[in-house]
Order: C-alpha cells, then sequence, then structure tokens
C-alpha cells in the first residue's frame, strides 16, 4: 500500500511540475549568453523518429549571429519542456550554435513563440514581458543586423589544403625567413 501510493504521488507530481526552467530577466547580459537571435516564421518541420527533429525558420529580423535567411535549428522531442514547433508559427529564437550550420533549441532559454490572443500567452508570465515587448527591446538594444546573401556549402566551410606550388612558396619563404633571421642574429649579437 505504502509503495503504490508512494508511486501514485510521484506520477502526479511528475506530471503537475513537468517543465522547471530558470526565470531570467531580458536583459543585454542575458542577450549574451546566445551565439544566435532571431525572429522568423516556421517554414518546415522534420519531427523526431528517435533522433532530434530539425525546424526551418525563415528569417524576418537578425538580432545577432551571421545567417541566411533560411536557417535550421535542431530540437529535442524528448526533453520535460519540449514543444513541437508548426509550420507558419512566429518565434523569437535565443539559441547558440551545435553546427556551423544549424543551431540546438533549448527549450529553457529565452526563445517563445508568438501567441496573438495576449491573455494567453503563458510566456509572458514566466518570462515577465509580452512578445511585443521583447521585440521592442531586441530592435532598440541589439539591433537589426543584415542576413548573409547566400548559404555556404560544406565543401566551402572546410579547411582547405594549399596546393603543391603553393607549398612550395610557403616553404621557400619560410626557410628565406629562418636564414635572414639567423644572419641578422649573428651580425648583431656576435
Amino acid at each position: 500500500m505504502k509503495f503504490t501510493s508512494l508511486f501514485i504521488f510521484l506520477l502526479v507530481s511528475k506530471l503537475a511540475f513537468p517543465c522547471q526552467c530558470p526565470l531570467t530577466q531580458l536583459s543585454k547580459a542575458e542577450c549574451n549568453k546566445y551565439d544566435i537571435i532571431f525572429r522568423g516564421t516556421v517554414l518546415s518541420v522534420a519531427t523526431c523518429d528517435n533522433k532530434p527533429g530539425v525546424a526551418i525558420f525563415k528569417i524576418k529580423d537578425l538580432y545577432k549571429g551571421a545567417l541566411t535567411e533560411q536557417f535550421k535549428v535542431i530540437f529535442s522531442c524528448d526533453e520535460e519542456c519540449s514543444y513541437q514547433f508548426k509550420e507558419g508559427e512566429e518565434w523569437i529564437i535565443y539559441s547558440n550554435f551545435k553546427q556551423i550550420d544549424r543551431a540546438k533549441m533549448d527549450w529553457c532559454s529565452r526563445s517563445r513563440r508568438l501567441i496573438k490572443n495576449v491573455k494567453e500567452d503563458y510566456y509572458t508570465a514566466t518570462h515577465g514581458n509580452t512578445y511585443d515587448e521583447e521585440f521592442k527591446f531586441l530592435q532598440d538594444s541589439i539591433g537589426i543586423h543584415r542576413l548573409l546573401k547566400e548559404q555556404l556549402t560544406p565543401e566551402q566551410l572546410k579547411n582547405q589544403l594549399p596546393t603543391p606550388n603553393q607549398q612550395i612558396i610557403i616553404l621557400i619563404c619560410s626557410l628565406a625567413c629562418v636564414l635572414l633571421f639567423y644572419y641578422l642574429f649573428n651580425k648583431f649579437f656576435k
């Protein structure tokens, strides 16, 4: 009986308080914790099938980071505070890079979606400001940045080795610098 009561209590408490994220204040210091801050609309969502989901956003306003007009955000579907993105939703995303061309969604970040009915906007209660107030703060305090024109391909993001001719030139220049240093050192420090 005690075991059953304990099990029911734990189950109910887990369901009653499923998401415990720390409360944060909107400030420049809070914004400095993130690599990327933007306002955008969800274009498409690849749901989780035993792997992280991917949401592609069309960026309306870029506040921090260097991104193109479309950007991928990876998200986990099995976290306590997770939410399923839906096409057409507008979000303000605060995130950090996971890879060079995509970010990882932290559900406990300040990220929030636009809820048109202000009375139903639970982000206002947890964040302490409305979507419009946050949008205005980002515009005024951080400013809108320009989007990159084109997305770099994975080939362009890799380190490039010099050609054989470039290697020979680098080797000759390095050898010349060593010989010059040796000559000057012997001339002035004898």
